[in-house]
């Protein structure tokens, strides 16, 4: 019989009255059963974090440097064990899985080392003016107050580690909130800050359900928001609360150009494989998977036979199996989504290249020509392994093409022209432009966010706790500068 998982309540383990099943998007199969908080549970997470706050901003550095860096160790020494459970409850291949805990290892390395040179302040002399004579200002920043971080499905323990690294690092306490569908990797996090010694209060791991996150998100004793998921329910979380910090991580409609410099046979294989590869890892599950493909006339006839060849070279099936390529989707719901989009843009007059078939939760690897402009397919996220190429003259028709969303987190640019390369940047309305290769690269310490409706503020650990806290000024006067 399988044992409940336990929640992690102000530092120590915890179980509520009810709980809920996990079970494998593949199989069916039961991962584990997680315990529910009750109200009562979640108001005494939020009490003790709220109750800790000064003292957890106080924290010396090395303090929580040394946390961050215990559970980094601790994610390295696991890293089979847990990608095995990221698999078995997101559907993740487990070769994306590994990747994913060592990308966790990286985040809470890069949180140590910002712990221990972060808020060492900024001086300003502030005799430029008569008025100022003697005066010097020191700036620092200071944790806005408790963070409420809300984790997806789709990176289980990443997007958990990018919620909670950075806020241990700025010393701003946090309560997370896993995804109820791979709860499990999140809680694993809760494992290793057990073993560390933050104060307790500090962190809270809560798999709250979805029903009850809008009496979470309105506490005031939670000022600061970071939610990475749909852009309906995080903007609807923005306009709840107003007068928040709310940092949101929306979707995206990645789009990867190939310019006509890049023409030779070795340039459109690895363009092929790049897009083949990146359209469909964590099943197109991801933000900054490549879901449009631009591609210079000069180019397009030679290389969408290679897209399409590289994408039916994707490896299909059980996740568990080194081999596999492209895993399930998370439910079968989601499937019969991508499968819906996909039959509309079909019947409108979209060519299907090769996919297009539907299996349970399972969904063919598929690239699409001709898509029509007002189908769903073209203008909103599919989240699934589903690749739609176009045509274009040239690099100003191209670049319109990518900005012709209203989505604008990554774009990748294949080009060998280093001019090309800057024009992109200045006239592509993304976060991030990637030259040489697909959108789909992230470096996380780098700042990470979208624009226009792929959301607000950005991550990347430095960044991110930026964004959990706020500059205070210190002036101080008759000093002899």
């Amino acid at each position: 019989m399988t044992s409940t998982h336990a929640f992690w309540l102000a530092g120590r383990q915890a179980t509520g009255e009810a709980a809920f099943d996990v079970t494998s998007p593949w199989d069916g199969a039961l991962v584990g059963a997680v315990s529910l908080p009750t109200d009562a549970q979640v108001e005494e997470a939020v009490a003790a974090a709220y109750a800790v706050r000064d003292e957890f901003a106080a924290t010396p550095a090395h303090v929580r440097a040394a946390a961050l860096d215990h559970v980094s160790r601790r994610l390295a020494e696991r890293t089979e064990e847990i990608a095995r459970l990221i698999s078995a409850e997101n559907g993740k291949p487990v070769k994306w899985a590994r990747g994913e805990v060592g990308r966790a290892v990286s985040v809470f390395r890069f949180a140590a080392e910002e712990a221990r040179r972060f808020n060492g302040g900024e001086a300003q002399r502030l005799d430029t003016d008569a008025g100022g004579q003697g005066r010097l200002a020191l700036t620092r920043r200071f944790p806005k107050g408790v963070v409420l971080g809300i984790a997806p499905f789709n990176f289980p323990l990443n997007l958990c580690a990018h919620k909670i690294a950075p806020a241990i690092a700025a010393g701003a306490p946090i309560i997370l909130k896993p995804a109820p569908a791979t709860p499990l990797s999140g809680l694993i996090l809760g494992e290793l800050l057990a073993e560390t010694e933050l104060p307790a209060g500090s962190w809270s791991i809560l798999p709250v359900p979805n029903d009850k996150m809008p009496a979470l998100v309105q506490d005031e004793r939670l000022p600061v928001i970071s939610f990475t998921g749909s852009e309906t329910v995080g903007y609807a979380i923005m306009d709840s609360v107003p007068r928040k910090h709310c940092t949101l991580e929306l979707g995206g409609n990645g789009a990867a150009v190939v310019l006509g410099d890049w023409a030779s046979d070795a340039d459109l294989d690895r363009a092929a494989q790049r897009i083949a590869t990146f359209s469909n890892y964590q099943g197109g599950q991801s933000c900054i998977s490549v879901q449009r493909v631009i591609a210079d006339a000069a180019v397009y006839d030679r290389l969408l036979p290679r897209i399409v060849a590289a994408v039916e070279a994707q490896v299909t099936g059980d996740p568990g199996d080194d081999a596999t390529d492209v895993g399930p989707l998370v439910s079968e719901a989601a499937a019969e989504r991508v499968e819906a989009w996909v039959r509309e843009a079909v019947d409108a007059g979209a060519t299907l290249h090769t996919g297009g078939k539907r299996d349970g939760a399972s969904y063919a690897p598929t690239v699409l020509t001709g898509l029509p402009a007002d189908v769903t397919l073209a203008n909103e996220e599919v989240f699934g392994p589903v690749l739609s190429v176009q045509r274009t003259e040239g690099e100003a028709e191209a670049f319109a093409a990518v900005n012709d969303s209203k989505y604008g987190l990554q774009a990748g640019v294949f080009t060998h022209d280093l001019q090309a390369a800057f024009r992109a940047h200045r006239a592509l309305e993304v976060g991030g432009v990637v030259i040489g290769d697909v959108p789909s690269y992230r470096a996380d310490q780098m700042p990470y966010g979208g624009a226009k409706q792929s959301g607000v503020g950005r991550e990347g650990v430095r960044f991110a706790m930026d964004d959990y806290t706020y500059e205070r000024v210190l002036v101080l006067t008759d000093l002899a500068l």
